[in-house]
């Protein structure tokens, strides 16, 4: 008997699933909505009746129901990279340039794709299940927001056929403009505030605490990038092709080309076409086809070099510049801001505009009470492109610089070489001191739970905090009394002050603000370095000795070590426990055996990953790098390396080797 119902509940599952699929993936619905909910309602009361059944991925938990108070952070098993961006067909000539170049061969295919405008998703599946779900964040971690995300019918919570093992499969979680609009209607219909554009909806649905109000929004999904270290096929449109087929809704509007004049007709095609599309979307992603070619470019620290985003012409705007003024970074940067008449720009309404530096000011002659053009660089960040001189009132005058820091009236300067005027009050300017103390706290750097901007700039004001060591003097009792604040909030802030001191080496060396030294710096230089003392003590020479670090970088590391307020806070950070140099357990399993040896790793192997062996030459001292040169030792060459990194390690002598090989050197 018990036999029989189980059957029942995976038939009923399996019945749901294809007609999920065949409506929200095909479009091709093949039963009435009515039908469908009799089929769910009868699932749920089996389930009920017979928990001992429970499937995480049943159909029945697409409707929500778990609330999450807190969405737990999680580390990126693949990091997830940005895109560079070009914006001109001269841009994607120079990137096709520098794609032949370092592949040397002119035997390259592209896919061009749309790029969505959404909120980008990393999802994992073990044994053809979903396991989660987690929220792009910095690229590095991410928040798992797996109960929002079976709400969402277009994505399979467990797939069609057998798969490998484990992967991950990116995607942008979009809301249709159907949808959108209707949710407008009801908020406007309601007196609520209509939305603002259909991708801060989507984002901002993905947060939500109740996965059933999630559940009623017409959340959709749309994927185009798998990661797995298995070799799944030999080129991106056939594995996309690939999980199309596992029920994956993957677009259509996708094409291989052989040259890039057919790159060309697809963005000139799909400018126009673009409007009749029920989703928004900004721009086409070209992506060199070949998998093994990709492996073989490999990434910048920011982006893969084998992919670049070509963005549509963006919407502009006039409007009257109103007032013009002035920033203060944390580094001391100044940055004038045109603050204009609110206008409406792809689907949000601007304020505000950067002017960037001195030198934009005077190119575009931009005046106050001038009608300015705006637009959105990349659809993001507003920026004024040019004045309506017709319109320019006739006792107008010419914008004058200013001349000192808006916050501390220090005299700015301006060094040669520099895109921006400076204040140089480094530890007298309060915007300086506070932006520091925010970089030092955020969650690429310390990290620590409890602490804002605002409340960082309270903490200030009422003098409890002049630098980041002074944070760790904090008392409760300090805190409580503070406007916003209560017992709970000043408990939660000093807890994440004190968790903080495990923060490691890496993060804390970011977190420092040392200036051009930004997060894969700070962990060159940890690595390398292995403590605060040994980096304060090194010379130049000894400084641009190490990987990517040049002349700049090094002064500035100079410029910090030497002054007496930063030793002084270091020796602070020290006494209070703060993690200044690598762990004793993160050196465990490092050695010096490949000390002075480069290695270039292509294709794909059977006991590591890419990223595990290029961590495992790291460990032991060695240096990965992305190309061939005299200056290379060895090439560690798997399944389907790259042709031409063959022919040119064989024509330089190269000794070219297997992981096996690799795996003697290291183990002798």
């Amino acid at each position: 008997m018990t036999l029989g119902i189980e059957q029942k509940i995976n038939k009923l599952r399996e019945e749901l699933r294809l007609h999920n699929y065949n409506y929200y993936v095909l479009d091709n619905a093949t039963i009435t909505d009515y039908d469908f909910d009799l089929k769910l309602k009868e699932l749920e009361k089996l389930e009920v009746e017979n928990p001992q059944f429970f499937d995480a991925n049943s159909p029945t938990h697409r409707v929500g129901g778990e609330v999450t108070k807190n969405f737990k952070t999680v580390a990126h098993k693949n990091r997830m990279y940005s895109l560079a961006n070009s914006y001109s067909k001269d841009d994607l000539l120079d990137w096709e340039k520098r794609i032949k170049k370092n592949l040397e061969t002119e035997d390259v295919t592209y896919t061009c794709e749309l790029k969505y405008d959404g909120a980008s998703i990393n999802l994992s599946y073990e044994n053809g299940k979903l396991i989660s779900a987690v929220t792009r964040g910095d690229g590095f971690e991410g928040d798992n927001v797996t109960a929002n995300i079976k709400t969402i019918k277009s994505i399979p919570l467990v797939l069609k056929d057998n798969f490998v093992d484990d992967f991950e499969i990116r995607g942008e979680i979009i809301l249709p403009l159907e949808g959108f609009n209707k949710m407008n209607e009801e908020r406007i219909e309601a007196g609520e505030d209509p939305y603002k554009n259909p991708r801060n909806t989507a984002s901002g649905s993905l947060k939500l605490q109740d996965s059933a109000e999630v559940a009623k929004r017409p959340l959709d999904c749309l994927l185009y990038h798998i990661v797995s270290t298995k070799n799944i096929k030999s080129t991106h449109f056939k594995t996309l092709e690939n999980a199309r087929g596992l029920g994956f809704k993957v677009p259509k509007a996708i094409e291989v080309c052989s040259t890039i004049d057919e790159v060309f007709n697809f963005i000139e095609k799909w400018d126009i076409k673009r409007h009749q599309l029920p989703y928004e979307t900004d721009g086409v992603v070209v992506k060199v086809n070949s998998l093994a070619q990709q492996d073989e470019l490999g990434y910048t620290a920011k982006s893969p070099r084998w992919a670049i985003a070509y963005k549509f012409k963006t919407e502009q705007e006039s409007t009257v510049l109103k007032e013009i003024t002035y920033q203060v970074g944390r580094t001391g940067a100044i940055t004038p801001v045109a603050n204009l008449e609110p206008v409406q720009l792809a689907g949000t309404i601007v304020k505000r505009a950067s002017l960037h530096n001195a030198d934009q000011i005077e190119k575009l002659d931009v005046r106050i009470n001038d009608t300015v053009f705006v637009e959105k660089g990349g659809e993001i960040i507003p920026k004024i492109v040019g004045v309506d001189l017709t319109a320019r009132p006739i006792n107008s005058l010419p914008t004058v610089y200013i001349t000192n820091c808006p916050d501390c009236d220090t005299i700015l300067i301006r060094n040669e070489g520099d895109a921006k005027h400076y204040c140089p009050n480094e530890y007298g300017c309060p915007t300086q001191i506070t932006g520091r103390i925010q970089h030092f706290i955020s969650r690429k750097a310390m990290n620590i739970d409890g602490l804002g901007a605002e409340t960082v700039e309270l903490l200030f004001n009422q003098g409890l905090i002049h630098n980041y060591a002074d944070l760790f003097e904090l008392k409760e009792a300090q805190i409580i009394p503070l406007e916003r604040m209560a017992e709970k909030s000043a408990q939660n802030i000093i807890l994440g002050i004190e968790n903080s001191k495990q923060i490691s080496f890496e993060k804390v060396l970011f977190g420092l603000g040392i200036r051009f030294v930004g997060e894969t710096v700070a962990k060159k230089l940890a690595k390398h370095f292995k403590s605060i003392d040994n980096l304060m003590q090194a010379t130049f020479e000894e400084l641009i000795a190490v990987d990517e670090i040049g002349d700049r970088i090094a002064e500035s590391v100079l410029s910090f070590s030497a002054n007496l307020i930063n030793i002084q806070i270091i020796d602070r950070l020290k006494g209070y426990g703060v993690q200044l140099e690598v762990s004793a357990k993160s050196l465990e399993n490092t050695t010096q055996l490949l000390n002075g040896s480069s290695f270039v790793v292509s294709g794909v192997f059977l006991l590591f990953s890419r990223n595990e062996l290029k961590k495992s030459i790291e460990d032991n001292g060695g240096k990965v790098v992305g190309s061939i040169s005299k200056k290379t030792n060895y090439v560690i060459a798997g399944d389907n390396m790259g042709p031409s990194k063959r022919t040119k390690a064989e024509s330089l002598l190269i000794p070219i080797i297997s992981e096996a090989d690799y795996l003697k050197m290291i183990n002798n």
